[in-house]
């Protein structure tokens, strides 16, 4: 288990669920990339509804089942670390947007 300080920033990507690099979706790419880096761990959620840069409305109503729903990735590591992995993401990412804001981490544990 990698120790995290207690001061860490929270890297937060916004995409699309249809986006691709390299013939797979966006998200699982990056997922795949953080923990070749080595990150304490990463999240994707599934939005319900959303838009972005071109004002276009996502949704998941039961009607428009196959509409590109919003995702959201989430990483939590030290600086340091996030710092390594954003010239891969700016790489990888043609559209979206990527926040990063300062973390204090309160708890970061696994069973042995």
């Amino acid at each position: 288990m990698t120790d995290l300080p207690d001061q860490c920033e929270l890297l937060r990507i916004f995409i699309g669920e249809h986006d691709r690099y390299h013939g797979k979706p966006l998200y699982e790419a990056i997922v795949a990339e953080a923990r070749r880096e080595g990150m304490a761990g990463a999240t994707v959620l599934r939005g319900m509804m959303g838009f972005g840069a071109h004002s276009r409305l996502h949704t998941a109503k039961v009607l428009r089942l196959a509409e590109d729903l919003p995702i959201v990735v989430e990483i939590v590591d030290a600086p340091e670390k996030i710092e390594t992995l954003l010239p891969k993401l700016d790489e990888m990412i043609s559209e979206g947007l990527v926040t990063l804001e300062k973390v204090r981490v309160i708890a970061y544990r696994c069973e042995k």
